[in-house]
Protein backbone atom coordinates (compact mmCIF):
# COMPACT_ATOMS: atom_id res chain seq x y z
CA UNK A 1 0.00 0.00 0.00
CA UNK A 2 1.20 3.39 -1.12
CA UNK A 3 0.88 6.27 1.49
CA UNK A 4 -0.66 9.28 1.26
CA UNK A 5 1.69 12.17 2.44
CA UNK A 6 1.18 15.75 2.13
CA UNK A 7 4.46 16.83 0.60
CA UNK A 8 8.68 16.52 0.09
CA UNK A 9 8.21 19.76 2.57
CA UNK A 10 6.25 18.61 4.57
CA UNK A 11 6.12 14.53 4.91
CA UNK A 12 3.02 14.03 7.38
CA UNK A 13 0.72 11.45 6.49
CA UNK A 14 -2.88 12.18 5.78
CA UNK A 15 -4.83 13.12 8.73
CA UNK A 16 -2.14 14.55 10.64
CA UNK A 17 0.09 11.70 11.54
CA UNK A 18 3.57 12.21 12.28
CA UNK A 19 5.80 10.73 9.34
CA UNK A 20 8.14 8.50 11.67
CA UNK A 21 6.15 8.57 15.41
CA UNK A 22 3.07 7.84 13.81
CA UNK A 23 0.48 10.23 15.82
CA UNK A 24 -1.03 13.26 15.44
CA UNK A 25 -2.27 16.09 17.61
CA UNK A 26 -4.36 15.01 20.32
CA UNK A 27 -2.86 11.14 20.32
CA UNK A 28 -0.44 12.80 22.98
CA UNK A 29 -0.50 14.39 26.44
CA UNK A 30 1.65 17.28 27.03
CA UNK A 31 3.95 15.43 28.84
CA UNK A 32 5.88 12.78 27.26
CA UNK A 33 9.40 10.75 28.59
CA UNK A 34 11.66 10.27 26.16
CA UNK A 35 14.06 7.49 26.20
CA UNK A 36 16.38 5.91 23.76
CA UNK A 37 15.42 2.47 23.90
CA UNK A 38 12.31 0.76 23.19
CA UNK A 39 12.05 -1.81 26.09
CA UNK A 40 12.20 1.27 28.23
CA UNK A 41 9.51 2.77 27.03
CA UNK A 42 7.31 -0.41 27.59
CA UNK A 43 8.78 -0.33 30.90
CA UNK A 44 7.74 3.10 31.79
CA UNK A 45 4.01 2.13 30.22
CA UNK A 46 3.59 -0.60 32.37
CA UNK A 47 4.57 1.31 35.40
CA UNK A 48 1.21 3.79 34.27
CA UNK A 49 -2.47 3.25 35.06
CA UNK A 50 -4.26 2.32 31.83
CA UNK A 51 -0.63 2.42 30.16
CA UNK A 52 -1.10 1.42 26.25
CA UNK A 53 1.33 1.30 23.89
CA UNK A 54 0.10 3.31 20.75
CA UNK A 55 2.07 2.43 17.69
CA UNK A 56 5.42 0.76 16.68
CA UNK A 57 6.94 2.28 13.58
CA UNK A 58 10.57 2.02 12.80
CA UNK A 59 11.57 1.13 16.52
CA UNK A 60 10.16 4.30 17.79
CA UNK A 61 7.62 2.54 20.37
CA UNK A 62 5.01 5.17 21.69
CA UNK A 63 2.78 4.94 24.63
CA UNK A 64 0.80 6.65 27.09
CA UNK A 65 -1.38 6.48 30.48
CA UNK A 66 -1.47 7.70 34.34
CA UNK A 67 0.46 8.32 36.77
CA UNK A 68 -1.30 9.66 40.24
CA UNK A 69 -3.91 11.05 37.78
CA UNK A 70 -1.92 13.18 35.57
CA UNK A 71 -1.66 11.57 32.14
CA UNK A 72 1.75 11.13 30.75
CA UNK A 73 3.47 9.81 27.33
CA UNK A 74 6.14 7.61 26.58
CA UNK A 75 8.00 7.44 23.47
CA UNK A 76 11.25 5.98 21.94
CA UNK A 77 13.60 8.67 20.37
CA UNK A 78 16.16 6.46 19.35
CA UNK A 79 20.04 6.04 19.76
CA UNK A 80 21.77 9.35 19.00
CA UNK A 81 21.13 13.04 18.37
CA UNK A 82 19.78 12.30 14.71
CA UNK A 83 17.29 10.18 15.77
CA UNK A 84 16.05 12.53 18.52
CA UNK A 85 15.77 15.48 16.72
CA UNK A 86 13.55 13.39 14.05
CA UNK A 87 10.99 12.28 17.33
CA UNK A 88 11.43 15.66 19.15
CA UNK A 89 10.57 17.40 16.18
CA UNK A 90 7.05 15.23 15.64
CA UNK A 91 6.42 15.46 19.28
CA UNK A 92 6.01 19.14 18.66
CA UNK A 93 4.45 19.24 15.96
CA UNK A 94 1.51 16.81 17.72
CA UNK A 95 1.30 19.84 20.65
CA UNK A 96 3.78 18.05 23.45
CA UNK A 97 5.22 20.74 25.81
CA UNK A 98 7.39 18.77 27.89
CA UNK A 99 9.76 16.33 27.19
CA UNK A 100 12.30 14.68 29.95
CA UNK A 101 14.99 12.31 28.41
CA UNK A 102 15.11 9.12 30.75
CA UNK A 103 18.12 7.34 29.58
CA UNK A 104 21.40 5.56 30.82
CA UNK A 105 25.46 7.57 31.15
CA UNK A 106 28.70 6.61 31.89
CA UNK A 107 30.07 8.59 34.09
CA UNK A 108 33.82 10.04 33.82
CA UNK A 109 34.33 11.24 37.13
CA UNK A 110 35.79 8.57 40.21
CA UNK A 111 32.83 9.43 42.68
CA UNK A 112 29.42 8.62 40.86
CA UNK A 113 28.96 4.95 40.99
CA UNK A 114 27.08 2.71 38.98
CA UNK A 115 23.22 2.96 39.81
CA UNK A 116 23.56 6.40 41.00
CA UNK A 117 21.27 9.10 38.83
CA UNK A 118 22.58 12.10 37.07
CA UNK A 119 19.98 15.14 36.48
CA UNK A 120 21.83 17.26 33.66
CA UNK A 121 21.79 20.98 33.95
CA UNK A 122 23.23 20.92 30.54
CA UNK A 123 25.59 19.13 27.87
CA UNK A 124 28.72 19.77 26.01
CA UNK A 125 27.37 19.46 22.63
CA UNK A 126 30.21 17.15 21.11
CA UNK A 127 27.10 15.72 18.92
CA UNK A 128 26.79 17.05 15.41
CA UNK A 129 23.02 17.39 14.94
CA UNK A 130 22.18 20.43 16.92
CA UNK A 131 24.87 22.19 14.70
CA UNK A 132 22.57 21.88 11.78
CA UNK A 133 20.19 23.94 13.79
CA UNK A 134 22.16 26.94 15.47
CA UNK A 135 26.05 27.54 16.16
CA UNK A 136 28.14 25.53 18.24
CA UNK A 137 28.39 28.45 20.40
CA UNK A 138 24.64 28.41 21.63
CA UNK A 139 24.05 26.82 25.14
CA UNK A 140 22.43 23.40 25.93
CA UNK A 141 20.65 24.04 28.71
CA UNK A 142 17.94 22.33 30.46
CA UNK A 143 14.38 24.21 31.65
CA UNK A 144 15.25 25.38 35.22
CA UNK A 145 11.82 24.12 36.52
CA UNK A 146 12.16 20.95 34.94
CA UNK A 147 15.22 20.32 36.73
CA UNK A 148 14.42 21.21 39.99
CA UNK A 149 11.05 18.84 39.64
CA UNK A 150 13.53 16.45 38.97
CA UNK A 151 15.98 17.28 41.79
CA UNK A 152 13.03 17.45 44.19
CA UNK A 153 11.77 13.60 42.99
CA UNK A 154 15.18 12.52 43.83
CA UNK A 155 15.06 14.02 47.15
CA UNK A 156 11.50 12.78 48.16
CA UNK A 157 12.33 9.24 47.04
CA UNK A 158 16.07 9.19 48.67
CA UNK A 159 18.11 8.52 45.21
CA UNK A 160 21.51 9.13 45.13
CA UNK A 161 21.76 11.69 42.51
CA UNK A 162 24.82 14.28 40.76
CA UNK A 163 23.58 17.57 39.27
CA UNK A 164 25.97 18.98 36.39
CA UNK A 165 26.58 18.94 32.45
CA UNK A 166 27.25 15.78 30.61
CA UNK A 167 28.45 15.70 27.35
CA UNK A 168 26.63 14.20 24.71
CA UNK A 169 28.56 12.66 21.03
CA UNK A 170 27.54 10.93 18.47
CA UNK A 171 29.58 7.48 18.71
CA UNK A 172 28.89 5.40 21.39
CA UNK A 173 32.81 4.10 20.73
CA UNK A 174 35.24 6.44 19.46
CA UNK A 175 33.33 9.42 20.25
CA UNK A 176 33.18 8.26 24.12
CA UNK A 177 37.09 7.74 24.30
CA UNK A 178 36.67 3.83 23.69
CA UNK A 179 38.92 2.08 20.60
CA UNK A 180 37.25 1.61 17.75
CA UNK A 181 37.21 -2.27 16.10
CA UNK A 182 40.47 -3.60 15.71
CA UNK A 183 42.08 -1.21 18.19
CA UNK A 184 41.31 1.66 16.04
CA UNK A 185 42.57 5.28 17.58
CA UNK A 186 43.71 8.63 17.32
CA UNK A 187 45.42 10.52 19.47
CA UNK A 188 42.63 13.13 19.92
CA UNK A 189 40.46 10.12 21.84
CA UNK A 190 43.50 9.46 24.56
CA UNK A 191 42.93 12.65 26.28
CA UNK A 192 38.82 12.72 25.94
CA UNK A 193 38.37 11.66 28.83
CA UNK A 194 40.49 13.63 31.22
CA UNK A 195 40.26 16.71 29.65
CA UNK A 196 36.30 16.53 30.07
CA UNK A 197 37.05 15.32 33.35
CA UNK A 198 38.84 17.87 34.81
CA UNK A 199 36.33 20.46 33.21
CA UNK A 200 33.97 18.82 35.76
CA UNK A 201 31.68 17.07 32.82
CA UNK A 202 30.03 14.62 35.02
CA UNK A 203 29.38 11.65 31.87
CA UNK A 204 28.60 10.81 28.38
CA UNK A 205 25.59 9.77 26.87
CA UNK A 206 24.01 10.85 23.14
CA UNK A 207 21.06 12.67 23.14
CA UNK A 208 20.64 15.14 25.84
CA UNK A 209 22.12 18.11 24.25
CA UNK A 210 20.15 18.40 21.27
CA UNK A 211 17.02 18.10 22.93
CA UNK A 212 18.04 20.93 25.32
CA UNK A 213 19.06 23.11 22.13
CA UNK A 214 15.42 22.28 20.61
CA UNK A 215 13.63 23.20 24.28
CA UNK A 216 15.34 26.33 24.22
CA UNK A 217 14.75 27.11 20.07
CA UNK A 218 11.40 25.75 20.37
CA UNK A 219 10.25 26.77 24.12
CA UNK A 220 9.51 23.50 25.07
CA UNK A 221 10.72 22.48 28.17
CA UNK A 222 13.24 19.67 28.58
CA UNK A 223 14.63 17.85 31.25
CA UNK A 224 17.33 14.99 31.46
CA UNK A 225 17.76 12.26 33.94
CA UNK A 226 20.28 9.67 33.19
CA UNK A 227 21.22 6.01 35.27
CA UNK A 228 24.67 5.54 35.44
CA UNK A 229 25.26 2.27 33.83
CA UNK A 230 29.30 2.49 33.85
CA UNK A 231 31.86 4.25 34.73
CA UNK A 232 34.80 5.13 32.68
CA UNK A 233 37.32 5.69 35.36
CA UNK A 234 36.53 2.56 37.97
CA UNK A 235 35.91 0.56 34.50
CA UNK A 236 32.92 -0.82 35.79
CA UNK A 237 29.34 -1.55 33.74
CA UNK A 238 26.31 -2.82 35.10
CA UNK A 239 23.05 -2.00 33.79
CA UNK A 240 21.32 -0.84 36.80
CA UNK A 241 20.00 2.68 38.01
CA UNK A 242 17.34 2.36 35.01
CA UNK A 243 13.96 1.96 37.31
CA UNK A 244 15.30 4.60 39.93
CA UNK A 245 15.59 6.89 36.79
CA UNK A 246 12.28 5.80 35.69
CA UNK A 247 10.41 6.65 38.93
CA UNK A 248 12.27 10.29 39.74
CA UNK A 249 11.04 11.38 36.01
CA UNK A 250 7.37 10.04 37.11
CA UNK A 251 7.48 11.94 40.38
CA UNK A 252 9.08 14.96 38.85
CA UNK A 253 5.98 15.46 35.93
CA UNK A 254 3.71 14.82 39.08
CA UNK A 255 5.15 17.06 41.60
Amino acid sequence: MVEKISSADKPELEGGYQYHVRVKRGDLPEVVLLSGDPERVEKIVSLLDNGKIITKHRGLVVGKGFYKNKEVGAVCSGMGAPSTAIVVEELARVGVKTIIRVGSTGAIQPHINVRDIIIATGAVRLEGTSKQYIISEYPAISDFETTMRLINSAKKLGVRYYVGIVASTDSFYTGQGREGYNGYKQSWMKNLISDLSKANVLSFEMETSLLFVLGSLYKLKTGSVLAVFANRITNEFKTLGELEAIKVALEAVTS
